[in-house]
């Protein structure tokens, strides 16, 4: 295969399709989201054998157990994707959105209407239900993508993307509004991220040396976070019936995802009360406490942490806690510590809320709630794509808004400048 050529013409394609996907009516999108669900459910035995091939292939080439859990397709998980684009579906559908239309006193009206980016370029791992959240999202928004997932699923993101292309006829879109690349060959993934004269914009899920790569190599904006650091801060003003919940459940309600608790704050005088109870929870639950002179002080079994601790995003059972002296060391902690993902204040101090919320520079930033909150669906955007920890278009939950723009309109009736 001529990659080049090969990745030239999957870009040539998704382009054409873009403009045929940035005119299509909300109904046909919606029957072509039905339509997938549809044909995965159909499929299924079809998905489940093709990704048990993927399954056996990966603990073939030696692969851990976490990595191949990732890889697995259930019946549970394809229900899931089907229920996931049923939802995408039922959504209201962005483009053609107008607002802040107002009159000028030159007589024109002038607003922004919301329009699909384009072609969103999508490289991911070995989670192949990406390949469904991914295209459903990007079809509602009106645009075309190109999804490269990892070569461990190739067999079953080629199976979802069939059941992808059959839905797309039955809404009469294009079927290059969504296409798989098909090889497995990792030079593929610089070719796309160089095509810009077709790629608008690119969108990397998975590890974070995935992700350092495509940042510092792309040649197209790139919509991504690289690390997950959250942050929980006991305030001395704090409600531990609220904390010691709040805390338990961001750090153990799922280890391995971007918005787990990773560092514990706790104010210096509350922490006497909050930590031994909470770090028994821990301890009983399995998690490793890493913590400074002072949290070990007041309970011994916890290890020392050391710098690094604090800079870590474990996705595991580790925490790291810290004692701080109060709301100004906390915050002061998260700015040079944080990865600006996710963090949370526990307080019943309004004024220390307030502060938190306007201080702390992440892209969600919570008060008497779980870091877990932090995605798109609990925010109701219905489904996410990613999360972004950028400033600029998108941040945080990345749904269908995050998948559009917005442009200039104005309305004249033969009006010129004077």
């Amino acid at each position: 295969m001529d990659l080049h050529a090969y990745i030239q013409s999957v870009g040539e394609r998704a382009r054409s399709a873009s403009r045929l996907m940035a005119r299509a009516e909300t109904g046909a999108k919606n029957r072509a989201l039905t339509a997938i669900a549809e044909a995965l459910l159909q499929s299924r035995e079809c998905l489940l054998e093709a990704n048990a091939q993927d399954a056996d292939h990966a603990q073939r080439r030696g692969q851990d157990a976490a990595f191949v859990d990732r890889l697995t397709l259930t019946t549970q998980s394809v229900q899931a994707m089907a229920d996931g684009l049923r939802e995408i579906a039922a959504l209201p559908d962005p483009v053609g959105e107008i607002s802040g239309l107002a009159s000028r006193p030159s007589g024109i009206r002038v607003g922004r209407m919301r329009v699909p980016l384009g072609v969103i370029g999508i490289i991911y791992e070995s989670r192949p239900n990406v390949t469904a959240d991914a295209a459903g999202l990007c079809l509602k928004a009106g645009n075309a993508a190109i999804l490269r997932g990892g070569s461990e699923s190739l067999r079953s993101n080629q199976a979802i993307a069939a059941c992808v292309r059959q839905g797309l006829r039955a809404g009469g879109l294009p079927e290059d509004a969504v296409q798989l690349v098909e090889t497995e060959d990792r030079a593929a993934v610089g070719e796309l991220i160089a095509m810009k004269q077709y790629v608008d914009v690119i969108i990397p899920r998975g590890g974070k040396s995935l992700i350092e790569r495509i940042s510092n190599e792309a040649k197209i904006p790139v919509i991504k976070h690289l690390d997950g650091v959250c942050h929980v801060y006991i305030d001395d003003a704090a409600d531990l019936d609220k904390a010691i919940p709040i805390a338990d459940n961001a750090k153990t309600q799922r280890y391995g995802t971007c918005n787990t608790l990773e560092t514990l704050l706790v104010a210096r005088a509350i922490a006497p009360r909050a930590l031994p109870p909470l770090c028994a929870i821990y301890r009983d639950k399995g998690v490793e406490l890493r913590g400074d002179s002072e949290a070990r002080t007041l309970v011994p079994f916890m290890q020392a942490a050391q710098e690094s601790d604090w800079y870590a995003e474990y996705l595991a059972p580790i925490l790291a806690v810290r004692v701080v002296a109060g709301l100004d060391e906390a915050i002061a902690h998260i700015a040079r510590y944080g990865s600006q993902h996710t963090d949370a204040i526990v307080t019943e101090n309004y004024s220390h809320a307030l502060r938190f919320l306007r201080e702390v520079d992440s892209s969600s930033v919570m008060v008497n709630a779980s870091t877990r909150f932090a995605d798109g669906f609990e925010y109701g955007l219905g489904a996410e794509i990613g999360i972004s920890t950028d400033k600029l278009h998108a941040r945080g939950p990345v749904g269908l808004e995050g998948l559009t723009s917005q442009k200039f309109i104005v309305l004249g009736d033969g009006h010129v400048r004077t």
